[in-house]
């Protein structure tokens, strides 16, 4: 049975900054088995790419792995963007 987290972090760490603040968090649904990555804001764009075609070459092969009787896998990026504040007029 293949690894899904080591594969992601293989393949994300060499793009970001700061791998200190990389994580995986592992979500179950229904249908899925979620990945949840947690990165610094800075690394974010650098994961996705332009036109999001890094974040999309990732999804790309974790999907491709399927195992049987298991759930599909799923690659979400969580962009909890704290520096964003509302002003009130």
């Amino acid at each position: 049975m293949p690894n899904i987290e080591d594969l992601i972090t293989t393949m994300v760490t060499p793009l970001i900054e700061f791998p200190s603040d990389f994580s995986i968090e592992k979500e179950e649904t229904d249908e899925f088995m979620e990945y949840h990555l947690v990165l610094n804001p800075e690394d974010i764009g650098r994961v996705i790419g332009r036109k999001g075609r890094v974040i999309r070459s990732i999804r790309t092969i974790v999907y491709s792995i399927r195992n049987k009787g298991e759930k599909r896998s799923r690659i979400v990026v969580d962009e909890e963007d704290s520096s964003v504040e509302e002003f009130e007029d």
